[in-house]
């Protein structure tokens, strides 16, 4: 058994893009996926379908219908802002332990890896006390840190990864997830960023077409 967590530099970066490819390749090898995205923001039924749960869902070749998106993201929520605000607005409480248990228990049901899927950056607020960050550090897992390929995520990847080193989190590998109408060459990013990176390993996604795959996921499939 083990644990990813897919945390990123800010919202809208890939990290549900880099979950669905990761997933691909760990199912072509065979090895058995468990996939969750406890908590979600901007969740309305009605664009269900193309929701995150329901992309990762469908990586894992099962149906992503309102009992699965439930299972699979039990805390979700309408206003497209961190969890902490969304919570408060629809008069609710984020229970944080029983965050913690929910991912403790997939894991421990899942034979192979599990994959969680965090929301927005890594220290987006969960409650009044917890950030993302909090989340990882206290599951006790390796985290993938998911950046953009515009200008100015050299500074965002670093000060992430300098964050995450300072609580101790482990980072299997830092994804760059190429940004379309980028000023900035995604290889520029990459050797920067690999540049301080300080040994962890730096991959690079370009723009894909839905479904494609990439040599990029079979690597960080080989690192989980």
């Amino acid at each position: 058994m083990s644990v990813i967590f897919l945390t990123a530099t800010g919202t809208e970066i890939g990290k549900t893009f880099v979950g669905v490819g990761l997933i691909g390749a760990l199912r072509n090898r065979g090895r058995e996926v468990a996939a969750i995205k406890p908590l979600v923001s901007g969740y309305e039924e009605w664009s269900a379908p193309a929701s995150d749960p329901a992309r990762l869902l469908e990586a894992l070749g099962a149906p992503a219908t309102p009992d699965e998106i439930a299972r699979i993201a039990p805390w979700r929520f309408r206003a497209p802002v961190a969890p902490s605000t969304a919570a408060i607005r629809e008069g609710r409480h984020m229970d944080y332990p029983a965050l913690l248990e929910f991912c403790r228990s997939t894991a421990d049901a899942c034979n192979g890896v599990t994959v969680i899927e965090g929301i927005g950056g890594v220290m987006v607020p969960i409650d009044e006390r917890h950030t993302v960050l909090d989340w990882i550090a206290d599951l006790h897992v390796p985290a993938i840190l998911v950046a953009g390929s515009y200008l100015g995520t050299i500074s965002h990847t670093l000060t992430a990864l300098a964050t995450m080193r300072h609580r101790h989190v482990p980072v299997t590998a830092i994804v760059i997830s190429e940004t379309e109408g980028s000023s900035v060459p995604l290889a520029d990013n990459v050797a920067a960023i690999t540049h301080f990176s300080h040994g962890v390993p730096v991959l690079s996604v370009p723009v894909l077409e839905h479904g494609m795959s990439h040599a990029a996921f079979d690597a960080l499939a080989d690192l989980v």
